[in-house]
């Protein structure tokens, strides 16, 4: 079949995931995920009210609306098809965080996201009452902190569930969650793929009498390949408010981005692993062993099947090298000549002709192959938010030097990449005191789209061989697309295998190996980087936010 045959006859498969930055829309051939047939996306950006990071609801659904429209046109402008209907649809997100609900339906607080390092008591309660590290974005620890405040709102909760878990329940009226999601909900206990029923039990104890029994408040929770319900016409409408698609189409279990980034880098089966790159940085190794001790710098997850995984999640990934990237574009508008009025955010122009985010990230990142391999004395914190790997509740972003560090672009560029690195790398080194061996590490996100430059630097900082495929920049939106088409072809196979044999089989893979220069350039940065974490601390507690 031709893709406007498999367009028409509703052959394909819908992924959509509500990034950090980015809602994105990806729809593939259900019969070969690998073939992407078109993408929607739409821009949109947290905000911080009241001291909590939140996106407003109807942002939700507006940038839904946005990013599917944009697909639709995508599609019909590709292959002259405008699609109606899909073989089956998924849904992904951030994970983590709080949205609670009434016994009508109705959103008691604003939505809490996995950003707010606001519930530290909570999470220390937790992990001592456990045995278990439940790090402070998890939707327990959130839920736990409100009910140790005494929060109004607190009796009236019937239903906590994550970003890709409400949009899920508001398309198909199921109040359900795929596994790797609800991992970073409570922890699961990967020989049921379910909540753990004993700690369930342990937090019921604790919380008699302020909540009902916790198994009532949570989603139900599905592994990769199970059905997750259907599209009702009520959620045909949310997301297409033209009238034009249709409902009953089936849908995957929805899941968190830390899945679907390790689908989208085929890292299911034990000894792998993936980085994935945005806003928040994170890492996950799939495990073949329970780890030795409890680490803070360290989540217990699942992949999409309800394997055991360890996850390193830092908070703070590439928005401030964007940031920088947004400076320097405007730097070079401003440097053509062009009128102020005729530039937004954002946008860049240079010598009189324009050039997107895109360029100037690739103008920078090209610079850092030039710095020196520890970046010349530089330090770049990116720390919008708090950090609980490094014992920070905010975050203040900082250049760093001293009077003889080699001050050049390339060395600037260099230390604003490894800033993006050096945190997760702390994570990685307790990891690899554990004894965790890895065959892979696969790392997707838009940061790796210029080739050789990020990807070589993480292997720098990892110290390991660090893959790309073809497939990166789609990320995660393309990796509930696949388990989208996974759950349609219900053909009994592992998700592994289906990986293997039907989505990867003929990936374009390039592999980084650690440059030894880098290695010890990193390692030095990172010395300095977690001698410096003070001053880090420092502007924290000294310099108040806002005008």
């Amino acid at each position: 079949m031709t893709a406007a045959d498999s367009l028409a006859a509703g052959r394909t498969a819908l992924g959509i995931e509500l990034g950090s930055t980015r809602i994105k829309a990806c729809l593939v051939d259900a019969d070969d995920p690998s073939s992407v047939l078109a993408t929607g996306a739409h821009e949109w950006e947290n905000r911080l009210a009241d001291g909590l990071w939140t996106y407003d609801l109807a942002d939700v659904w507006a940038g839904l609306q946005a990013s599917y429209a944009d697909l639709v046109r995508d599609a019909e402008s590709r292959h002259g098809v405008r699609p109606t209907t899909f073989g089956a649809i998924g849904v992904s997100a951030m994970m983590h965080g709080y949205l609670a609900f009434d016994g009508h339906g109705e959103l008691l607080v604003p939505f809490r996201t996995w950003r707010n390092t606001s519930t530290g008591v909570a999470s220390a309660e937790l992990t001592e009452l456990f045995g278990l590290n439940i790090p402070l974005r998890w939707s327990i620890a959130h839920l736990h902190q409100a009910v140790l405040d005494g929060e109004p709102h607190v009796p009236d909760v019937r239903f906590v569930t994550t970003l890709a878990g409400y949009v899920h329940w508001r398309l198909t009226g199921e109040k359900v969650l795929g596994v790797g999601d609800a991992s970073g909900m409570f922890p699961i206990d990967s020989a049921t793929r379910d909540y753990d029923a004993f700690l369930l039990a342990t937090y019921d104890g604790l919380a008699a009498g302020r909540i009902p029994a916790l198994s009532t408040l949570l989603p139900r929770v599905l592994t990769a390949g199970s059905p997750g319900g259907a599209l009702t016409a009520e959620g045909a409408g949310l997301l297409d408010p033209t009238g034009s698609l249709a409902a009953g189409i089936p849908f995957c279990p929805p899941e968190g981005d830390a899945g679907t980034g390790m689908v989208a880098t085929n890292a299911v089966a034990p000894r792998t692993g993936n980085v994935s790159a945005g806003t928040s940085i994170f890492a996950m190794v799939v495990l073949e062993r329970p780890l030795e001790s409890v680490h803070h710098e360290l989540d217990l997850v699942t992949t999409p099947c309800g394997d055991a995984v360890a996850m390193v999640h830092c908070n703070n990934g590439a928005s401030e090298l964007g940031a920088w990237a947004g400076l320097f574009g405007r730097f070079a508008a401003a440097l053509s000549g062009r009128p102020r009025a005729a530039l937004s955010e954002g946008s860049a122009a240079a010598a009189g002709t324009a050039v997107d985010t895109d360029a100037v990230f690739d103008v920078l990142l090209r610079e850092a192959l030039d710095g020196d391999a520890d970046a010349g004395g530089l330090l770049a914190y990116n720390q919008l938010a708090g950090e609980p790997i490094v014992g920070l509740d905010e975050g203040r972003p900082l250049v760093v030097r001293t009077p003889d560090s080699a001050f050049t672009l390339g060395n600037f560029a260099r230390a604003q990449v490894y800033g993006v690195f050096a945190t997760l790398a702390l994570g990685m080194r307790v990891l690899d005191a554990e004894g965790v061996e890895l065959d892979r590490m696969f790392a997707h996100g838009g940061l790796f789209r210029t080739a050789g430059v990020a990807q070589r630097f993480l292997a720098a900082a990892l110290d390991a061989p660090v893959a790309v495929g073809d497939s990166a920049s789609e990320g995660g939106a393309w990796g509930i697309a696949v388990l989208a088409a996974y759950a349609r072809a219900a053909s009994g196979a592992s998700l592994a295998a289906y990986l293997d044999d039907r989505v990867f089989s003929g990936a374009a893979i390039d592999i980084a190996d650690p440059d030894p220069s880098d290695v010890a350039g990193f390692a030095a940065y990172l010395d300095r980087y977690r001698a410096g974490l003070a001053v880090e601390a420092a502007a924290a507690r000294t310099l108040a936010t806002g005008r």
